[in-house]
C-alpha cells in the first residue's frame, strides 16, 4: 500500500492483482493492470464505497476448483463478492453503480465469442440480473488496459497499451 495525496486528504493506493479484489470503505485509489481478455468491474456507491474485481473468466459453473480461495477469477462470483463485501460495509442495495472496462480480443482469431466478448456478456448479465445500473463501460477492440478506481469521486481511469486514456 501508498499513501497518495488526492485534494488535502491521504488516500491510499491498494494493487488488485488479476483474480483478485478489494473493497475500500475510505477513499482509495485501486489499480490493477494486464487486463487483456480479463474485466476490470467497479462498484461503488455515493459514500465513497467501493470495490474493483480483476476477472479473468466469465462463470465460475465452467470450473469450480477456485471459487472459495478466488472468488474474483470469475466475473459472476467476483460480481458477487463485490456487492456482498459493500452491503457488508454498510452501502445500500438500491444504491449500488458500476463501471466495467476490458474484455479485450487479444488475439485476434477467434470463432464465436472471444474469452473478453463472454466476461462482459456475463457482467451485464449478471449486474442486471443484481439490478446494478452499469453507467459507464470502455470495452472491446484489441489492446490490453490498465485501471486506476479512485473510489471516493467514482472515477475510473482507463488506460489503452497504446497510451490513450479516458476517464469514466
Amino acid at each position: 500500500m501508498q499513501m497518495t495525496q488526492e485534494g488535502n486528504e491521504s488516500v491510499t493506493r491498494r494493487r488488485v492483482g488479476i483474480a483478485e479484489h478489494v473493497v475500500a470503505t475510505d477513499p482509495a485509489i485501486l489499480t490493477t493492470s494486464g487486463l487483456g481478455s480479463c474485466v476490470g468491474i467497479c462498484l461503488y456507491d455515493d459514500q465513497g464505497r467501493g470495490g474493483l474485481a480483476h476477472c479473468m473468466l466469465p462463470s465460475a459453473d465452467d470450473t469450480e476448483a477456485d471459487v472459495a480461495t478466488k472468488p474474483a477469477k470469475h466475473v459472476d462470483t467476483g460480481i458477487e463478492i463485490l456487492q456482498t463485501e459493500l452491503l457488508d460495509a454498510g452501502a445500500l442495495r438500491g444504491k449500488l453503480r458500476a463501471k466495467v472496462a476490458g474484455g479485450s480480443d487479444m488475439l485476434g482469431f477467434s470463432e464465436g465469442p472471444t474469452v473478453g466478448e463472454r466476461n462482459v456478456a456475463v457482467a451485464r448479465a449478471e449486474l442486471k440480473e443484481r439490478d446494478i445500473p452499469i453507467v459507464a463501460t470502455e470495452t472491446g477492440g484489441g489492446q490490453g488496459r490498465s485501471l486506476e478506481f479512485e473510489t471516493g469521486a467514482a472515477r475510473l481511469h482507463v488506460t489503452a497499451a497504446d497510451g490513450s486514456s479516458t476517464v469514466l
